[in-house]
């Protein structure tokens, strides 16, 4: 199989202190392309490190929900020069996440509408992170839409079949973590089994969220063939179609990494 963990914390305690041995692997078991993922500014220079060290990594700029809060001065002209590195291909990770509520919700959504600035003046798409935040999210993805020049995918996805479809309907991508893989995931997994393949991407969001049978094991890279062999059952489709499908669909959206 040929895969891509679009989106992974390489950077991470647990995966940093080895971060050559995570990638070879990955890379004996299929991984042939890894989107190592920012979660604030102050870890941008590292991220990019990994992705200028490998030809086969690259990195998003962007500011988590749970760090608005930490960046009140952070807006759009920031993240688009940090985007003008070569190795940069996508705007996040950003979004809304209620859950927790780590940050005010007016600073979540101030930080979103400037990734979507970013985004759109940069031409690189959205990584979105969105738990328990699903009808504003949906709302202020449809706006930036309308406006036009915005695309994205909505990572690490949870979130009901609605959210599913309206992010399908707006032209986004939904990405499978190992979250699909577990037991008490029946209707991530229903929905799984009818998203349409263009649209499909798979992921591990490591050091966390390791598929079955690693639940408990610090997540890494190479994991993203468990959760692609698992999603390929759930749609009776081969695995290696699976991987083919979800490899071509990343480097379309994320069309800079191509280049």
């Amino acid at each position: 199989m040929r895969l891509i963990d679009s989106h992974c914390h390489l950077n991470y305690a647990g995966l940093a202190e080895r971060q050559d041995e995570v990638l070879a692997n990955a890379r004996a078991n299929g991984v042939t392309g890894f989107l190592n993922i920012s979660t604030r500014q102050s870890e941008w220079g590292d991220v990019l490190g990994a992705a200028e060290r490998n030809s086969d990594v690259w990195a998003t700029v962007g500011v988590h929900p749970h760090e608005a809060d930490a960046h009140p001065d952070l807006g759009a002209s920031a993240l688009v020069e940090a985007a003008s590195h070569p190795r940069v291909i996508g705007i996040g990770e950003c979004g809304l996440d209620y859950f927790y509520d780590n940050s005010e919700r007016d600073a979540q959504k101030e930080r979103f509408e400037a990734h979507i600035d970013a985004s759109r003046q940069s031409g690189l798409p959205l990584v979105v992170h969105t738990r328990d935040a699903e009808e504003d999210t949906a709302e202020i993805l449809a706006r930036a839409v309308r406006e036009g020049g915005v695309s994205g995918v909505l990572h690490c996805f949870t979130g009901t079949a609605d959210l599913a479809r309206k992010a399908l309907d707006l032209g986004f991508y939904i990405s499978l973590s190992g979250i699909v893989t577990f037991k008490n995931a029946k209707e991530l997994q229903e929905t799984a089994s009818w998203l349409p393949s263009d649209r499909m991407l798979v992921e591990t969001d490591s050091p966390f969220l390791a598929p079955v049978p690693h639940r408990g094991q610090t997540c890494e890279p190479a994991f993203v063939a468990d959760t692609a062999r698992f999603v390929a059952e759930l749609r009776s489709e081969p695995p290696e179609a699976l991987a083919e499908t979800t490899t071509a669909n990343f480097f379309r959206l994320f069309s800079r990494a191509s280049a």
